[in-house]
């Protein structure tokens, strides 16, 4: 109760210097925490109990599949009840312990994701494609709402982050002319503190966009902001403008590590890891903070440690395949690993000294003067490798293959890792040795990251795999019996 009491006063009093309090047994936000570690400690979920999981309940979301997927969103648990986002914006309460339904807040804005909830004291925070919006956790009113998108603002798609009385969203842009943007509310009001524009001076040319993150923002202990971005566009080029011309020169601040100061919006310090991005390189998964390092990984298929009050990096590591991925493109079609889908997608974790790196091993074909769909690829045609990094070296310890794409985070409890593939398949990893210690099927495919209680395990099935035929997406909560 205290640990809830004060979340509530966090809200109510922006200056009161709150960072990521989770009450027992909880996962309030996206990445489990503001550190971005993915990882839980307060859980009966470990190495040694993970063979006794078992389906608790499930919960069927009235949506049907897009091409994205019913749902993309990190579910999140708060005391005795988990709440979990559709691609069409709409949020379910369920009861922890039943999956019965307390409330849902329906929504017609499709949000192919990553969208999702955050729940601070009694506020729940979430977002449509183009409005951030908060409701009462208990009941589901709502409470505020504030438009974000705009001419040069196309989408809304991070599950918010709360910290001091304050949440954080992004927008991404697309071409022509998009500009993304992370933007700090009042969790009072919704009232918009300040704007960062992730585009360090305007676009050459009208036709080029991008900038944006697409995963939760990272909070330290000081109120600071930690952001990955996203890529400039069009990726590629065209025969008048090869080799990304529209945007001439880094287009600093994509695919780069951001860091704000939470108050007032301004950049401390930043580091672009692809500069003049022309295969679509976000530098998207969220920052982890551990002690006086911060890491982060993209879709170029490196992760990077760097040295928090230097700003240096410590290492970078390239993980997976890697061909044709630096430098000009030619302008005939080549083979490019990592591809669009390919590289580190989704969220890392780390606990024990080790960062865990789900990454997806997708190629594309490309050219210095096209701009391939991301899609012209079937992603079920990639696979994936789970890798586990010594923290201090950046060196493998182990790495298990995947038979399909790792579209879900890692996520860590105790000295067990979770790991959901694109094929419905739902593995849990010794931390220490990689050995495979569970594993259950999903009914549908999985595009979304899970989430951890005191004795749950929860995620979603949403996406349309291949071969898993039935037409409803589900959330399913696996118990500990051990």
């Amino acid at each position: 109760m205290y640990r809830v009491a004060l979340l509530a006063l966090c809200i109510a009093v922006p200056g009161l210097a709150c960072s990521s309090h989770r009450s027992a047994g909880s996962w309030p936000t996206a990445n489990g925490s503001n550190a971005g570690t993915r990882a839980t400690e307060d859980t009966e979920l470990r190495a040694k109990t993970a063979p006794t999981l078992a389906v608790r309940w499930r919960f069927r979301l009235p949506k049907r599949p897009n091409s994205f997927g019913a749902t993309t969103a990190n579910p999140v648990i708060v005391g005795d009840t988990v709440y979990v986002q559709d691609s069409s914006s709409s949020v379910f309460a369920l009861d922890a312990s039943t999956g019965k339904l307390r409330w849902n807040r329906r929504e017609a804005a499709n949000n192919d994701g990553p969208n999702g909830v955050a729940v601070a004291g009694d506020r729940l925070f979430t977002e449509t494609d183009t409005t951030a919006f908060a409701l009462d956790a208990r009941t589901g009113a709502r409470l505020w709402e504030r438009r974000l998108v705009d001419v040069h603002e196309q989408f809304v798609g991070i599950p918010p982050v709360t910290d001091r009385g304050r949440v954080y969203y992004a927008t991404q842009g697309f071409p022509p002319g998009g500009r993304g943007a992370v933007y700090a509310l009042s969790a009072k009001t919704g009232k918009v503190l300040w704007r960062f524009d992730t585009i360090d001076r305007p676009w050459v040319h009208r036709d080029a966009g991008g900038g944006g993150a697409w995963y939760p923002v990272s909070v330290d202990a000081a109120g600071n902001v930690y952001v990955g971005t996203a890529n400039p566009a069009p990726w590629g080029g065209t025969p008048q403008f090869p080799n990304g011309a529209l945007f001439p020169g880094p287009a600093r601040w994509t695919d780069s590590l951001v860091v704000l100061d939470g108050r007032t919006g301004r950049l401390r310090w930043a580091d672009q890891v692809t500069a003049h991005d022309v295969r679509d390189y976000d530098f998207q998964a969220s920052p982890i903070l551990v002690g006086g390092v911060v890491y982060g990984a993209g879709k170029a298929g490196r992760v990077v440690a760097w040295d928090r009050r230097t700003h240096a990096r410590l290492w970078s590591r390239a993980v997976g395949t890697h061909l044709h991925d630096l430098g000009p493109l030619p302008r005939r079609t080549v083979p490019v690993c990592p591809g669009h889908l390919g590289g580190v997608e989704t969220p890392m974790a780390f606990a024990g000294g080790l960062l865990f790196v789900p990454v997806v091993e997708l190629c594309s074909r490309e050219s210095a003067v096209t701009s391939e769909s991301a899609f012209a690829r079937d992603p079920a045609e990639g696979r994936g490798v789970l890798y586990a990094l010594d923290a201090k070296t950046g060196k493998t310890v182990w790495r298990r293959p995947l038979a399909a794409p790792p579209f879900g985070c890692a996520t860590v409890a105790n000295d067990a890792v979770i790991v959901p593939t694109y094929d419905g398949r739902l593995t849990i990893y010794a931390a220490g040795s990689g050995e495979r210690l569970w594993r259950a099927q999903l009914p549908k495919g999985n595009n979304s990251c899970p989430a951890v209680g005191r004795n749950l395990l929860v995620v979603s099935a949403g996406a349309p795999y291949p071969g898993l035929t039935d037409l409803v997406a589900e959330v399913v909560a696996y118990e500990v019996r051990g």
